[in-house]
């Protein structure tokens, strides 16, 4: 009798036709209508150039979190990193310092710093030469005390000048989607340098260390007036697009929303090869049994590090996008709630793992956010207008500002039903199971 198998044995099943992911995708289109029908589509098509951005973010975590399973609590220093750089690269170049010797002088006082690094590392490498290893740490923790303190005292010297004369650095006057690259480079740099000294801790760990790092980010840009002007505010800030003044809002909006389109259509593609290549199946690999992976011979720190900096390199670029689009870079104004919770409650909502349910909770998500505020001010009119005829109320006099904590809460009901009712989303990971 023969053992092979059949030709109609080998024929794939029929894959399910996606249900949900129709019923939900129309359900979401369902909202997008309403909220052009009820707030014009001036105020929508911002809406959904923002929540356009924020799915790039929400991609960048779900590569990290849903396929690596790394918890990155820092995404905000990410966020402004790339806006930092959209800002940097598109401004208008100031002459007040261009035109002085001062970017001579802190060009030379960057080398120094460069140079002071350097002696640092090879102070640090002192034990291949012979010398003990407490003396080796000794010497390097002195000579980079005193080092520093040197470069810090040459470059507020400087950093002086240049606030009192020019204002600030100004920028380089590229067009914005530069700064875009180079903010996603610039955060992938960064998460090479967290992720190579922090992925060997535990998720928990990880999540504290990427805290941290995102505020003290934070706290350089706010405080660094020379290069940013801090507290002051760049703007407004030029678009890769032509921009409200040549075409309108409604239509240079729509513009900016294609361009933002695209770029998702583009990561969604190759972020899908590349969780079916044999890349992708390794990387689910590790995420879901670590030790049988280094087992199979895996490299597993290198990976991790290669899913962590990808992750940062979208999260660079989205905040970049996003920063272009509100024509201000303001380091104030990047928030853990905004820039770091609301992101996770979109891959949570969406389902980690899955690109397409990220895509779907980020502009979900989104929508809840905004919407809530003019949902609540209208229900709190019609409360006070009932209780003004019905029992002779007085209208509290801050209910705008009431109405806007009103996203907090929904948000929270929010995550606090998909966390007990979908802990995988609404949209899972689709997991394949080989016999």
């Amino acid at each position: 009798m023969s053992t092979q198998p059949k030709r109609e044995d080998l024929v794939a099943a029929p894959s399910r036709f996606p249900l949900r992911e129709v019923l939900l995708f129309a359900a979401l289109l369902l909202a997008v209508l309403g909220v052009y029908a009820a707030m014009g589509a001036a105020y929508s098509t911002r809406m959904l150039v923002e929540a356009a951005c924020y799915a790039i973010l929400a991609l960048g975590l779900t590569i990290q979190w849903g396929y690596g399973g790394q918890f990155n609590a820092g995404v905000m220093g990410f966020v402004a990193l790339g806006g930092f750089c959209a800002m940097l690269f598109s401004v208008p170049v100031n002459d007040d310092f261009w035109g002085t010797e001062l970017p001579g002088e802190l060009g030379r006082v960057l080398l120094y710093a460069i140079a002071a690094t350097l002696l640092v590392i090879g102070a640090s490498r002192l034990d291949r030469l012979g010398v003990p290893k407490t003396l080796r740490t000794v010497i390097a923790v002195v000579l980079g005390l005193i080092l520093y303190l040197v470069v810090v005292s040459l470059l507020r010297d400087v950093t002086g000048e240049i606030e009192s004369r020019a204002g600030f650095i100004g920028g380089f006057g590229l067009p914005a989607w530069v700064g875009w690259i180079v903010g996603g480079a610039l955060a992938g740099g960064v998460g090479y340098f967290i992720g190579h000294i922090c992925l060997g801790l535990r998720s928990d760990y990880l999540a504290i260390a990427t805290l941290g790092i995102a505020e003290i980010i934070k706290a350089f840009l706010k405080n660094s007036d020379w290069l940013t002007r801090g507290t002051a505010t760049v703007s407004p800030l030029p678009w890769p697009t032509p921009g409200p003044s040549e075409l309108g809002f409604t239509l240079a909006r729509a513009l900016y929303l294609s361009v933002t389109a695209m770029v998702i259509a583009a990561i969604f593609f190759l972020l899908h090869r590349a969780y079916h290549a044999p890349w992708g199946r390794m990387i689910r690999a590790i995420r879901d049994n670590e030790v049988a992976a280094a087992a199979m011979g895996k490299d597993i720190n290198r990976r991790r590090l290669e899913i962590f900096i990808l992750g940062c390199i979208l999260m660079g670029l989205g905040g970049g996008m996003l920063t272009s689009f509100n024509s201000l870079f303001d380091p104030n104004g990047y928030l853990p709630l905004n820039h770091t919770f609301l992101v996770l409650v979109m891959v949570i909502l969406g389902g980690p793992g899955n690109n397409l349910g990220t895509i779907f909770g980020a502009v979900a998500v989104y929508i809840i956010w905004i919407m809530s505020e003019p949902l609540a001010l209208w229900l709190m009119q019609l409360a006070v207008a009932f209780g003004e005829g019905a029992f002779g109320w007085d209208a509290p006099g801050n209910m705008d500002s009431r109405a806007l904590q009103a996203r907090v809460l929904v948000i929270g009901v929010l995550i606090t039903a998909v966390l007990r009712f979908a802990p995988k989303g609404l949209l899972p990971e689709k997991i394949r199971h080989h016999d």
